[in-house]
This record gives structure tokens, sequence and C-alpha cells, in this order.
């Protein structure tokens, strides 16, 4: 499975790279990365599903899931506060975390336990394509990572013991270089 940059190493293990919304400066041609194509993609993709089920549009929920949209890992509900109002967005703290659970009722957003004090939020991907996390014990980094081998060995034991596995996550726990 691919990552969500596009990049496919030798070893089939790749962490997908922070959003890059608009490349270049003043004078530059300004582009998008090319995981931005995916952000757009799940931003329309929540829009339309709320849409189905009749959710009145707000700013508020519009901005988390629009945050939510350009992150590469999981984020805590506090992160996305911070990062809201970081953008000069601020909305109450209740809308976030009603707006996350709303999201994770609809099967928008996953709800990631790494084992810390607060539950992790991130999009999920409408064509399944997805990540697993390292989580540093000591400082509590977590990390993108993605392995196709992985992948394929889930698929394989679901074959084994005729399991119909419709979501998974793998949190692996350890060290982080910077703590070794």
């Amino acid at each position: 499975m691919a990552s969500r940059s596009g990049r496919k190493p030798a070893d089939g293990v790749s962490v997908p790279r922070l959003i890059l919304n608009k490349v270049g400066g003043p004078g530059r041609r300004r582009h998008y990365d090319e995981t931005v194509a995916i952000t757009t993609s799940w931003v329309d993709h929540a829009d339309r599903v709320l849409a189905g089920v009749r959710t009145r549009r707000t700013r508020g929920r519009r901005a988390v899931i629009e945050l939510l949209g350009e992150q590469s890992c999981a984020l805590t509900a506090p992160q996305i506060d911070a990062g809201l109002r970081a953008r000069g967005r601020p909305v109450g703290r209740a809308t976030v975390y009603r707006t996350l659970e709303q999201l994770v009722a609809l099967g928008l957003v996953h709800r990631v336990v790494v084992g810390q004090a607060n539950a992790r939020f991130e999009a999920a991907q409408p064509d399944g394509d997805h990540h697993h996390h390292l989580v540093c014990d000591r400082c509590g980094a977590v990390a993108p990572f993605s392995d196709r081998a992985l992948e394929r060995s889930i698929d394989r034991l679901a074959g084994q013991v005729s399991f119909a596995v419709e979501h998974h996550e793998v949190v692996l726990h350890g060290s982080c270089a910077s703590c070794r």
C-alpha cells in the first residue's frame, strides 16, 4: 500500500510527508503539493456524507473538517483546537468534540488510541488508504508508518481464520531515535 505521499520505497515501508498547502513564495509560481489532492477528496467526501444525513453546515464543523483533511497523522482534540486558534479560526472546544464524535459515528474519522491520555483523530480516507502508528513511550511522539507486507499478512491471517476484517490499527510502542 502506498503512503499518502505517493512514495513507494523498495522495502515497502514509508512514512507520509506532512502536508504542504502552497509551495512557492512572492514572485514564484504557486502550486499545490501532490498530497493536497487526497486532502481535497476527503474534505469533499466528508461534505457529501454530511449533506446526505442532512447535517446543518456550520463554520466550526467546516473548520475542523478542513484542518483534519490537511493532516498526515492523528491529532488530539486539544491539538485540533489549538490548530484552529493558530489559524485565527477559533471554535468552542465543545464544538470540536461534538464534531469529532459525529465524524467518528459516520465513519469519516478514525479514533486512534495510542495509550496516552487523549484519543487521537484522523481522516478515514474513502479509498481505504491508511497508516499505522509508532509511539515513543518516553516523549510521547507519534509517527505514522505504512507497510505493504504487514497489510498482506493481515489479509492472509484473516483468510486463514475465516474472518472478515473491516478495519484494523497497529500501534507499536517503544523509544524514538531522540530518546534512545
